[in-house]
């Protein structure tokens, strides 16, 4: 397991908490709207030795409340010696994660490392590969977020909406996919210099405004991030 980045400070990546994300490189997904595709394959990228980041754990003891552990895909490699020593310094987790792996999502909750978790939705079921990049299970990312729904644990849904990838029809399934979801976030694809895939288009205010509509009657609870009220 490779460290391959440190936001010293977050405000909106942990609901409620003031924290810092750590970022794991490696993924079993090839999304071509990433953001993050410098550290995808574990072969490019800062590296942060694990003691450098325990360090400066400590150092922020009482000024953080939180770690965000996101990648890459975090649930990769095996994170919860990780996890273990990160909680052992008193900070709230959030993984932020894919959904492929649920056996090992429901491992790290049962042994109490993990408080919150924001998962992906890339898609409806029917474009999940497409949108991916790469082969899904998608019994895999459908038993992820029925644990989340079930289980307790803290928990949002969130899509990356790109023109070219989403359509209505998309929302309607994934709404009745998710029925009932305490909290499912619609994001605004932003092309930067790191996407894996450049020229890729967001959609507009409108459209995404649209594709909410589409939910609500599934998830009374969703939201475009960002927006107010």
């Amino acid at each position: 397991m490779t460290i391959a980045g440190l936001q010293k400070t977050t405000l909106l990546d942990y609901p409620g908490k003031v924290a810092c994300t750590v970022f794991l490189s490696g993924c079993n997904f090839r999304c071509p709207f990433c953001q993050n595709s410098e550290i995808l394959t574990g072969s490019g990228g800062e590296q942060i030795p694990e003691e450098e980041l325990f360090a400066f754990l400590e150092r922020r003891r009482g000024i953080l409340d939180g770690v965000c552990v996101s990648g890459g895909e975090p649930l990769l490699g095996d994170v919860a010696p990780l996890l273990e020593r990160i909680k052992g310094l008193g900070y709230s987790v959030k993984i932020d994660t894919n959904g492929a792996f649920p056996e090992k999502l429901k491992e790290l909750y049962g042994r109490g490392l993990v408080d919150f978790v924001a998962m992906d939705i890339k898609n409806s079921p029917q474009k999940y590969e497409k949108t991916a990049g790469a082969h899904v299970d998608t019994g895999k990312i459908k038993e992820s977020a029925a644990f989340l729904m079930e289980c307790g644990v803290g928990y949002e849904f969130r899509t990356t909406v790109v023109k070219q990838l989403h359509a209505g029809e998309d929302f309607v399934r994934i709404g009745q996919w998710l029925r009932g979801a305490k909290a499912y976030f619609l994001q605004t694809f932003r092309d930067t210099e790191t996407v894996l895939r450049p020229g890729l288009t967001p959609c507009t205010e409108a459209e995404m405004q649209a594709f909410k509509r589409l939910l609500l009657p599934f998830i009374p609870n969703a939201r475009i991030r960002g927006e107010q009220g």
